[in-house]
């Protein structure tokens, strides 16, 4: 009897004993009432409370602001740990959109981990810090952003000109010089191609600069080339108030990204689609090639470094990126994201993307060649070459410049290669419009400073060579690289109906005969060391021969 009661008694202390603990854990030891605790403001201590912003039109609520004292409405004054200090300026208001609609994260909890998403069963992490930035694609699809070569230079020319002596652009310029040139004299530049600016912006410059006799006016500000003006003014349209991130997207933009990987409908097939990479739960990935940390992060990064190692079988070549180059993808690719916001409250870019079509590159040519092609035929059209592939055409050679016309090359980037890695840039879904291909054409023009070739004879087909005698010269010269069949094994495939359909009897025979500088293709018409010099007949012979390969034409086209 004595036993029952002892083992009543201990027991009933013990449970008191852990229910005590557990209110002392809940009610003083929790850490969110340390923080509160050490926080202030002008008339003391702030009181220490569950916080929680609430937000009906997200169907959202937020209890970071229990730990984030300083980001509650009317608590922006708060003094004390860096954790509990205001939120930096940025464009919107969190009390008026919370928290997690931007940086992710489970918005109820008030435990650390359990608030940052870090456990297993959560499925959309917090947003590391680092990519915070990456926040805003929950929302907002920033438009018309240029490749990095022409961003930086507009940047360049922003510094160049001085128009930092008057205009504070992402948290640089405005400060008061020598002289007193300068010193806040202009508006903030830094989210201008969001809140939208004087287009005649110049004109009036130019009249204060005309009217002024000292000062900034006189010595900060001259006349601006009309070339200058228009990169200043792409550089400007990008400047949204999230400045690494467009430079991320802007480096996507140069590295033919699209090529392979459609983002928000447009782009190719070959690679997964990408529009909401930056959701995707880290709990689904494979992480058994990846060293270090769990994280969605982590995982793109090291794919980025390194493909095939990390999803095995992988097509996607290694880069060889730099580290600077893999946080910006990684920041880019975690902004690939969509957040449940109602259609009434989408941003006007994201309207414009998704209902209009707006694209989100800039669409002159050199952006184009960079978000569609330079993965495959390198960033100046040189050709690339990756291990296990047949080496990508060199479009950008004089050489072939000088051989290809416009409407060839236009041709070749919408009807593609069927059976190779190009696809029919003009035709298919999420692919180029006309104006587009015509844009990446000139871009080729001008980069290689080839004019468009005349023709050689009115007619397209007009060779009337021997084919016999073709194939023996073929399999003795050609096939090697090209392959028995055409197929294309270190050179690329001849025995394609599109190329055969598209290229004129001149074309092919000034390629032969011409040879492509630079790679392994010699011009037939002079002798090398692994080859002889071939005569005209020769060379028109071994078109006749490829000409065996070609199909009856089908449509009107091919016949021209």
């Amino acid at each position: 009897m004595n036993k029952n009661k002892h083992l009543l008694l201990w027991s009933s202390l013990g449970v008191l004993g852990l229910l005590v603990v557990a209110a002392v854990q809940e009610n003083v030891l929790k850490p969110w009432r340390t923080i509160q605790a050490a926080a202030g403001n002008e008339s003391g201590p702030v009181d220490v409370h569950l916080r929680q912003v609430v937000v009906p039109k997200l169907r959202t609520v937020d209890r970071c602001v229990t730990c984030h004292v300083g980001m509650a409405s009317g608590e922006q004054d708060v003094t004390g740990p860096r954790v509990v200090l205001a939120h930096r300026d940025v464009v919107h208001d969190p009390t008026e959109y919370g928290c997690t609609v931007c940086h992710a994260g489970q918005g109820r909890a008030t435990d650390k981990d359990d608030a940052h998403g870090d456990v297993h069963f959560w499925p959309r992490p917090m947003i590391p810090s680092r990519f915070a930035y990456a926040g805003c694609g929950s929302c907002h699809t920033h438009l018309s952003v240029p490749n990095q070569t022409h961003l930086r230079r507009g940047l360049a020319l922003i510094e160049r000109y001085d128009c930092l002596a008057c205009h504070r652009l992402d948290g640089r310029g405005a400060t008061l010089r020598p002289a007193g040139a300068g010193g806040m004299e202009g508006p903030d530049l830094s989210r201008v191609g969001a809140a939208g600016y004087d287009r005649d912006w110049y004109a009036r410059h130019v009249q204060q600069y005309e009217r002024a006799t000292d000062g900034p006016w006189r010595i900060s500000f001259g006349p601006v080339d009309a070339g200058d003006r228009e990169t200043m003014e792409a550089f400007l349209a990008s400047r949204v108030g999230a400045p690494e991130l467009v430079e991320a997207k802007a480096l996507f933009h140069s590295l033919g990204c699209r090529g392979c990987h459609k983002v928000g409908g447009v782009g190719g097939d070959d690679g997964p689609d990408l529009t909401l990479m930056g959701d995707r739960d880290p709990a689904r990935l494979d992480f058994t090639h990846v060293p270090g940390e769990r994280t969605l992060a982590n995982w793109l990064a090291e794919h980025f470094r390194a493909p095939a190692l990390v999803v095995p079988g992988s097509q996607m070549p290694a880069l060889g990126l730099t580290d600077e180059q893999i946080h910006l993808l990684v920041l880019y690719t975690l902004s690939l994201r969509r957040g449940e916001v109602p259609e009434s409250l989408w941003p006007t870019d994201r309207l414009r993307a998704e209902r209009l079509g707006d694209r989100e590159f800039s669409v002159d040519g050199a952006t184009l060649f960079g978000t569609f092609c330079a993965a495959c035929h390198g960033t100046s059209g040189e050709g690339m070459s990756y291990p296990g592939m047949v080496r990508f055409p060199a479009v950008g050679n004089p050489d072939f410049l000088a051989v290809a016309t416009d409407e060839f090359i236009s041709r070749s980037v919408s009807h593609g290669r069927p059976g190779r890695r190009m696809p029919a840039w003009g035709t298919k879904d999420g692919g180029l419009r006309p104006v587009e291909i015509s844009a990446i054409v000139a871009h080729l023009r001008q980069q290689g400073g080839v004019a468009a070739p005349t023709a050689h004879r009115a007619e397209r087909r007009w060779v009337d060579g021997n084919a016999a005698v073709g194939g023996q010269l073929y399999a003795r010269h050609c096939a090697g690289c090209h392959g028995v069949l055409g197929e294309g094994v270190e050179a690329p495939a001849l025995n394609n109906q599109n190329l055969l359909a598209e290229a004129s009897d001149s074309y092919l025979v000034e390629t032969i005969g011409r040879g492509r500088r630079g790679t392994p293709m010699h011009g037939f018409r002079d002798a090398s060391p692994v080859h002889p010099a071939l005569a005209d007949d020769d060379i028109e012979s071994l078109v006749a021969f490829l000409r065996t390969w070609e199909r009856q034409p089908t449509h009107p086209e091919n016949e021209r």
